[in-house]
């Protein structure tokens, strides 16, 4: 689950979960209030990967950094199901859907929403308090607020079922 590589640690917040199935690999730093999902890989093996408080990494995640880069993640982000991000910075309460790819040095802005599937280029940059969706990705319009309540529910699910994993955790059972 979380694995030590060439001499960096992986940084785990107060009161966050990360599934024994998860890999967290090196330079990572991961919030408080966070949810790691089953299968999802974050690679800090050659570069520096933050993750904000609130935020849900939900099952089959990759997150990678360039060699000598960084690739930060704001608070309170949803990365959906499968998303695979090697991008920059994702800002604050952004959502990225499910399956949705961001590519090198590309920055998504605070409050936007990538669709799911959709496809950000490298070097693109997503202006805050956007919609965006696509392959190749296009602004198709403003967020609008029942979008952010909406998202706001989504996000606090997942603070909470961190919570949850952690005050009960799983049981196996033997067949």
């Amino acid at each position: 689950m979380l694995y030590c590589f060439d001499g960096k640690s992986p940084v785990v917040g107060k009161d966050s979960y990360v599934s024994e199935s998860a890999k967290v690999i090196g330079d990572v730093i991961i919030g408080d209030q966070c949810y790691v999902g089953h299968g999802a890989i974050i690679r800090g093996d050659y570069g520096h990967i933050e993750i904000g408080d609130g935020t849900a990494v939900e099952e089959g995640v990759i997150i990678h950094s360039p060699p000598g880069g960084t690739q930060l993640i704001g608070k309170k982000v949803t990365l959906g199901h499968g998303a695979i991000l090697h991008g920059n910075m994702i800002g604050d309460k952004a959502v990225i859907g499910m399956g949705a790819i961001v590519s090198l040095f590309s920055v998504i802005g605070e409050n936007s929403i990538i669709g799911e599937g959709s496809v950000v280029r490298s070097n693109q940059n997503i202006e805050p308090n956007v919609v965006a969706a696509g392959n190749p990705i296009k602004i198709k319009r403003d967020v609008k607020p029942e979008d952010s309540e909406l998202w706001d529910f989504g996000k606090q699910i997942y603070i909470d079922l961190a919570k949850k994993y952690l005050e009960i955790g799983m049981q196996e059972i033997k067949a």
